[in-house]
């Protein structure tokens, strides 16, 4: 995790309590060969000292997505700053069906079924050693008012930083998990959709594994997602799009640390066949795609004026086949555009 997330978790720690009113994220869905949904807005944060973590919670926004779409804002107290907020964006390469969650933008997407919508959140993930990892499962359990039984692995870790946790950590306001939680079937059951006791670290990785939401975040998804629901997670940091009107979008997140000694902003990302097609593309303006992969602002960046798509555009592969997008072929970004990799 780059210094500057450190910095802004530490603080708002201290921060409690100043989330405003949450914006609504819902969106009509768009035509099956359309990945294009919302709209960026721009906010001036008023002068009340209010972190950045209040704001991007206003907004439904993660602490990740705001710092990618506004570098060097101070998370600390970023008052009169204008600030962009990225709620504009293209749905992820997979079937739009149950909940989707992408690691890499840090958001979960929830396509209720049989409504023409979806509902997307932020969300934090498994930090580094504990990763959240990709998969398709389905929701096994609901759980109200759930208790934490901490793993021998995580009770070591805290023991680490000089914390003994209990046994098991009863429902209530001091449970980290929040007051609702629905487990999947991947494994032994070790992942969870959660609350949180906490108002930072959404948007962040910082759980040991499982997906973390913001407590009213959890609370309506945990109300309308039943049993059952399928449930995949990819890892994507470059989405892209070819629009029913020709126009061309990527889509460009920081990629997930592996290491602490990573910078997300620099090292490589990789890329499926696909994505080098469309990167390499004639009808793709492969300097604008270049500026997009170096600043990974986390928002759609036009990348053509557009023109009439044909049987021979590159499309996702969930366009395609309405499959999810595996990635057989791998290329890093440098690779696809003819240069030598960045080392970290």
């Amino acid at each position: 995790m780059k210094p500057a997330l450190r910095l802004a978790g530490a603080l708002l720690l201290s921060c409690f309590g100043l989330s405003a009113p949450a914006f609504a994220t819902e969106y009509p869905l768009p035509a099956d060969n359309s990945r294009l949904i919302g709209e960026n807005t721009v906010t001036t944060v008023p002068d009340d000292k209010r972190p950045l973590e209040s704001i991007a919670a206003h907004y439904k926004i993660g602490m990740l997505g705001m710092l990618e779409a506004n570098p060097g804002v101070d998370p600390w107290l970023p008052k009169g700053t204008q600030l962009t907020v990225p709620l504009q964006m293209l749905l992820p390469d997979a079937p739009r069906e149950g909940i989707v969650i992408n690691l890499a933008e840090l958001r979960l997407y929830y396509y209720p079924k049989g409504e023409n919508r979806v509902v997307v959140y932020p969300i934090g993930i498994g930090q580094l050693g504990a990763a959240t990892p990709s998969m398709v499962t389905s929701i096994s359990q609901k759980i109200p008012n759930p208790t934490w039984t901490p793993t021998v692995n995580i009770r070591k870790r805290y023991a680490k930083e000089g914390i003994t946790l209990p046994g098991v950590v009863p429902a209530g306001p001091d449970n980290p998990m929040g007051l609702f939680a629905m487990r999947l079937a991947r494994g032994t059951g070790q992942y969870l959709i959660h609350g949180t006791n906490a108002d930072f670290g959404i948007g962040m990785r910082v759980s040991s594994g499982c997906i973390r939401l913001r407590p009213d975040d959890i609370e309506a998804l945990f109300n309308s997602v039943p049993k059952g629901t399928r449930v995949q997670i990819v890892n994507e940091p470059i989405k892209y799009a070819v629009e029913p009107d020709g126009k061309r979008y990527v889509e460009v997140h920081q990629p997930l640390s592996r290491n602490e000694k990573d910078d997300p902003q620099t090292m490589p990302i990789a890329l499926t066949a696909k994505s080098k097609a469309f990167i390499n593309s004639q009808k793709s303006d492969t300097a604008l795609i270049k500026e997009a992969m170096a600043r990974r602002s986390g928002m759609p960046v036009l990348v053509s004026s557009g023109e009439p798509v044909t049987q021979d555009t590159v499309l996702p592969d969930v366009l395609q086949t309405q499959q999810s997008g595996a990635g057989a072929g791998q290329a890093t970004i440098s690779q696809a555009m003819g240069e030598s990799g960045e080392k970290p």
